[in-house]
């Protein structure tokens, strides 16, 4: 007599069970995390979605980058992987990183993320550590996600963005708590260090980081952490410039833009110029003089760096250049802050003017064609005759498709932040800073400073340019937040006022009606009701 084996369960097994159950568990998890995030960010997440859109057409549109004049250097010491003398090449690390991926696409899809994530940044930090409103928030971050220049500043090949993600990421990192860590003090270093080899300017902006932490009395170790931590990514660059050039710096063009910067009013009788620096004077009167950055790159028998052999992007010719712009500033103050003023004040009027010419503006501007490939950046890379083709092994080319390129040039047309604009958040930031003059401005002052110095800065050490403002505007829309949120002194002022004028309101439009007569004449049982609804 045979016994059937009993039938297999249809049951599911424990290890079966326990996988379905956790994976509904996870779903739920993330359900009840969207759930959370729609009812807690509604409006935010309402005016990312378009913002988010607005990048994807100019990934269709522009497929799959815009190129800009140092584009092309960037790529090019991308593709021979060598430091550039004229400017940090951090960005061409970057794109070293990508290279594999042989498309421009990657770069620019990051670039926008980097954007969009920038705008996230500014509303989670105003919500999170300073308790604005969702709407103030979300008004904050607008400009940036926005911008229609700021969205083709993302689809450059360019370093801006990258440097304004880092940079916004360590201030994010630095407010988010009221005491940051000692490990998130030497990220924020960490991080400023990488930003300071994405654009030179970020070097001057660790002395803004350190003298906030002091000024917040966070301790020594720390801010000595973030200084150390900081200056090893310089250091270590500017060791392997000086294997490559020669020089222990992070470029050879300091004292170049320096000299092109006080080029526009030195005078050299008014000067002590020694006879090795002579020829770098000029007799054209400073009223007759070129825009400050022609003193660079506009070579003719006028410009006098071109005088010497080249290249002018070498240490002999820097220093030499650095040392006669020393002495111009020395012998003549009053011009040099004049210059510095004039370039600083172009970032706050109304309306974009051509500057610095008209060739210039233009890369500014999604167009109707790509911007052809320079002759200088052509070679014979084997199969490809220029180090941009090189670069995706294809054609570098910007191609334009419609309608998604008609939609971005309509729209970069009529939608952008004007400088006075950005002049109006920048004082507003500052009026809320002064009423917590016992704080020396709270901690708005770090933001608010690192905007005004992105666009002080590169005024004081070369020339003014539009897409520096680009960077410099979210920083001062989180500042105006930071100086006005609740608990701040102008917070609480502003919301003084309005109560107090809620109030007086409320008196002049009121009318007490009386319902008992008896009650009114023993004092008790008043009912005062505001009969005026048209009039408070």
């Amino acid at each position: 007599m045979r016994v059937m084996p009993a039938a297999p369960s249809r049951a599911p097994s424990a290890r079966r069970a326990w996988s379905i159950r956790s994976t509904q568990s996870r779903w739920g998890r993330v359900r009840g995390l969207a759930a959370r995030t729609w009812a807690g960010h509604r409006l935010f997440l309402i005016v990312l979605t378009p913002a988010v859109l607005l990048r994807v057409d100019a990934e269709f549109g522009y497929r799959w980058q815009a190129w800009f004049n140092d584009s092309f250097e960037y790529v090019q010491n991308t593709v021979h992987f060598q430091l550039d003398p004229t400017r940090v090449s951090g960005y061409s690390m970057w794109l070293k990183v990508l290279q594999p991926f042989h498309t421009y696409a990657v770069v620019t899809i990051l670039q926008h993320l980097m954007g969009l994530a920038v705008g996230v940044m500014v509303y989670a930090l105003a919500r999170h550590r300073f308790r604005a409103p969702a709407w103030l928030a979300t008004l904050a971050a607008v400009p940036g996600l926005y911008d229609g220049f700021g969205i083709q500043l993302e689809h450059l090949i360019m370093a801006d963005v990258p440097f304004l993600f880092l940079l916004m990421l360590a201030v994010t990192l630095l407010l988010w708590d009221p005491v940051p860590s000692l490990r998130r003090c030497v990220l924020v270093g960490a991080l400023l260090g990488v930003a300071e080899i994405m654009r030179a300017v970020g070097l001057p902006l660790l002395a803004v980081f350190a003298v906030y932490m002091i000024i917040r009395r966070i301790s020594w170790r720390k801010v000595a952490a973030t200084v150390v931590v900081c200056l090893v990514p310089v250091f270590g660059y500017a060791g392997l410039f000086d294997l490559e050039h020669g020089s222990f710096a992070m470029s050879s063009a300091t004292g170049v833009f320096l000299y092109s910067r006080v080029m526009t009013f030195a005078e050299c009788p008014k000067m002590s110029v020694p006879a090795n620096e002579l020829w770098l004077c000029t007799t054209v009167p400073p009223d007759q003089r070129p825009i400050a950055q022609a003193y660079i790159w506009t070579s003719t028998r006028d410009t006098p760096l071109d005088r010497f052999p080249p290249s002018k992007f070498s240490p002999v010719p820097n220093q030499m250049a650095e040392d006669f712009a020393i002495r111009a500033i020395e012998a003549q103050p009053l011009d040099y802050a004049r210059a510095v003023f004039d370039d600083t004040w172009r970032v706050f009027g109304w309306k974009r003017v051509v500057f610095p010419n008209a060739a210039t503006y233009d890369e500014y501007i999604f167009g109707y064609r790509s911007l052809p490939i320079p002759s200088w950046d052509k070679a014979s890379l084997g199969r490809y005759d220029s180090y941009a083709a090189a670069y995706v092994h294809g054609n570098p080319l910007t191609q334009v498709v419609a309608p998604f390129a008609n939609v971005l040039r309509l729209y970069e047309h009529h939608v952008y932040l004007p400088g006075t604009v950005y002049g109006l958040i920048l004082l507003a930031g500052l009026a809320g800073m002064a009423l917590a003059w016992r704080r020396v401005g709270g901690e708005a002052l770090l933001p608010w400073t690192v905007s005004f110095g992105l666009v002080l800065i590169p005024a004081a050490t070369a020339e003014f340019d539009y897409r520096y403002v680009l960077v410099a505007v979210p920083f001062a829309c989180l500042a105006a937040v930071m100086a006005f949120a609740p608990g701040s002194a102008a917070g609480d002022l502003v919301r003084r006022l309005a109560a107090g004028l809620a109030g007086r309101g409320q008196r002049d439009g009121g009318v007490s009606y009386v319902a008992d007569p008896a009650a009114a004449a023993s004092g008790a049982g008043d009912d005062e009701r505001d009969l005026a609804s048209d009039g408070a």
